[in-house]
């Protein structure tokens, strides 16, 4: 590692490495910084992400991809089921070489790439980012640079040690466990959404299949109620439930922050992209897709004002106000909508999926469902109202 890079971007995930790639070929130096070992590890994501989306943004390499997903089927809690076939499909990635290839790609655009490095604070100059203090391989590094990109994760520090309010309320918290199980009988081109207070109180669970008789199976539950039971619990029984033979694989838990953007994702030399700026769909808590596209557009515009000399707040406002255009606006509504459904009882959500049963299969999109689940409830029309305004 130099002493001093244009741009350094913390993380190496999805957006830490679509932010390197494209901040590296607008010329300017670059150095990606990853705290674990290797790159795509600990895999902590149903690894589900729409074609359509994907092949915006990248070239799709076939061994990236576990399942080819053709439709979805959204379980409420009477049993009653709603599937879903709008002829768009979905993959289940094997995120770990997917998270490996982009760094690769950003290693090739020109970004170095190091792992093991331990970002413990920021460079500050009279309260503008200057750089990051890192350890790796036991040495001690203080690395300047004109823009700092924060792309790690939803733990982020980043945002925090340059004073930007990153908190998340308990009810915008998904506290998530998931398991990839082994040896069980699947519908392998369906994911299966469930729902229901005795399920996943505030959340959904989700079986996302990952070829073969293998899937990841997991559930998010609000922080509202993450007191009450454990997740793991929850998690335990629907397992138990529905897979009494399975084999356990993997387990990993983590939290994802279902709320709109920050307010603030730049300051003085430094931006926040991803899960470190709460760009996950406020619905599913999906967030591979959303975060590339932050990363790509927050790589370029710190390329940008890099080589315009102007790194200040100002100098870096494209930014937020591209993402806005491109997925922000849309978080914002997503989170409307999550706000009533939250309060949606077992009886709403059977209702609500009985009546859903008369829209045709391949009308059933999630912006649809939500329609239809908001503005056949006379209490939430205004509500609806506001979310589809």
């Amino acid at each position: 590692m130099r002493d001093g890079y244009d741009v350094v971007v913390v993380g190496g995930g999805p957006a830490g490495s679509m932010a390197a790639s494209y901040a590296a070929e607008s010329g300017v130096s670059v150095l990606l910084l990853e705290k674990d070992r290797e790159i795509g590890t600990p895999v902590r994501c149903a690894e589900g992400v729409s074609e359509a989306g994907l092949q915006q943004l990248v070239d799709v390499k076939d061994y990236w991809i576990a399942q080819v997903i053709k439709g979805a089927r959204l379980i409420a809690p009477d049993g009653t089921v709603v599937e879903s076939n709008t002829g768009e499909r979905g993959f289940v990635l094997h995120r770990k070489l997917f998270d490996y290839d982009l760094a690769v790609a950003a290693s090739e655009a020109g970004a170095a790439v190091v792992t093991k490095a331990y970002v413990h604070g920021l460079l500050m100059e009279d309260g503008r980012v200057t750089g990051v203090r890192v350890a790796h391989m036991g040495e001690m590094y203080s690395i300047r640079s004109s823009v700092v990109i924060g792309a790690d994760g939803v733990e982020s520090r980043v945002g925090r040690w340059a004073g930007m309010d990153t908190r998340t309320v308990p009810e915008d918290m998904e506290t998530c466990v998931q398991m990839t199980l082994a040896n069980i009988d699947i519908d392998p081109e369906f994911i299966e959404v469930y729902f229901g207070h005795d399920v996943a109180p505030g959340g959904y669970a989700w079986i996302f299949p990952k070829g073969g008789k293998t899937a990841n199976v997991g559930l998010g539950i609000s922080g509202l109620y993450s007191g009450d039971r454990k997740p793991l619990a929850y998690l335990q029984a629907f397992v138990e439930q529905k897979f009494p033979r399975a084999s356990v694989l993997t387990i990993v838990a983590g939290g994802v922050p279902v709320m709109p953007t920050l307010k603030e994702v730049v300051k003085d030399g430094l931006m926040l992209v991803g899960d470190a700026a709460h760009q996950a769909n406020p619905i599913s808590g999906a967030g591979i897709i959303n975060a590339m596209t932050a990363g790509r557009i927050a790589g370029r515009v710190a390329a940008e004002a890099v080589r315009a000399g102007d790194v200040s707040t100002k100098g870096l406002s494209a930014y937020p106000k591209e993402w806005h255009r491109a997925e922000g606006k849309n978080n914002e509504r997503f989170y409307k909508i999550k706000q009533v459904v939250d309060h949606f009882s077992d009886e709403d959500l059977n209702r609500t999926a009985r009546l859903l049963l008369s829209v045709p299969q391949e009308e059933r999109t999630v912006l649809q469902i939500f329609k239809k689940a908001l503005f056949e409830h006379p209490k939430l029309i205004v509500e609806a109202a506001k979310a589809f305004g």
